[in-house]
C-alpha cells in the first residue's frame, strides 16, 4: 500500500526528516522495512513541489505524480530487483529486469549517481514504470565495501522536478540505505524475495523495452 506521505514537502528543510528516517530505518523490522524508510524520506525531501505546473513540464495526457524505490542486484548478479518502492503500480511489485538496461544499467556499470532533469532530452531514455514515461529523474548507487548492490531512486512525470541538489540529498540517503539493509541482513532477505519472485513466472523486463520513446 502506498503510505500516507507528501512528496517534495520537506524540501526547505531536510535535516529533521533525515534524522526521522535514519532512525526509523534502524528501528524497523527487517531490511526491506529499513529501504522503505530511506525511500519516504527520499520522496519528502526531494523535487520542486510545484515543478509540475510550469508550462511544458506536463503533455497532454499527463498528470501530476512521482514514484520512487531501491532496486538492489540480484543474488545472482543479473538483474535489478524493486523493493520498498512507492507509486509503482500493484503489477510492478517485485519487478526485475537485466542489470545493463537503460540508465539504471549506467549508474550500475559506472556506480555513478545520475540525474536526468528533462527525460525528453536523452533519445535513450527507457520506459520502466508500465503505466507512464516519467520526465524527471535520480538515481543514486548503494555502494557497499566496495561493491555496487543496488540503487535508489526518484522520478517524476513532470519535467524538471529534481535538480543537482536533490541528487546530492539522494546521494545521502543511498549511502544510509546500503548502511542499513546490510546491518539487517538485507542479503538473506533479499536471497529469499528474489526466489519467490523468480519462481512466479519470467523475467519481467519493463514495458516498451524496444521503443524508448512511448
Amino acid at each position: 500500500m502506498m503510505a500516507e506521505i507528501a512528496p517534495s514537502s520537506l524540501t526547505d528543510d531536510p535535516w529533521d526528516e533525515m534524522a526521522r528516517a535514519a532512525q526509523g530505518a534502524a528501528d524497523a523490522e527487517d531490511a526491506e522495512a529499513a529501504l522503505r524508510e530511506i525511500v519516504y524520506a527520499a520522496l519528502r525531501i526531494t523535487g520542486e513541489g510545484t515543478a509540475h505546473q510550469r508550462p511544458g513540464a506536463l503533455k497532454p495526457g499527463e498528470r501530476h505524480f512521482l514514484v520512487s524505490g531501491v532496486f538492489m542486484v540480484s543474488p545472482d548478479q543479473t538483474s535489478h530487483l524493486l523493493l520498498a518502492e512507492w507509486g509503482f503500480p500493484p503489477e510492478q511489485h517485485r519487478l526485475y529486469y537485466p542489470l545493463d538496461t537503460g540508465h539504471p544499467g549506467w549508474v550500475w556499470k559506472n556506480e555513478q549517481a545520475l540525474i536526468l532533469e528533462n527525460t525528453d532530452e536523452h533519445a535513450d531514455f527507457k520506459q520502466i514504470l508500465r503505466t507512464a514515461r516519467m520526465g524527471s529523474a535520480i538515481y543514486a548507487p548503494m555502494i557497499w565495501q566496495d561493491a555496487f548492490i543496488g540503487h535508489l531512486i526518484c522520478a517524476a512525470q513532470a519535467r524538471n522536478t529534481y535538480t543537482p541538489p536533490d541528487l546530492v540529498r539522494l546521494q545521502a540517503l543511498a549511502a544510509m540505505a546500503a548502511a542499513v539493509y546490510m546491518a539487517k541482513d538485507g542479503p538473506e532477505q533479499l536471497l529469499q524475495i528474489w526466489r519467490e519472485a523468480t519462481h512466479a513466472g519470467g523475467v519481467r523486463e519493463p514495458d516498451h523495452e524496444r521503443d524508448p520513446e512511448s
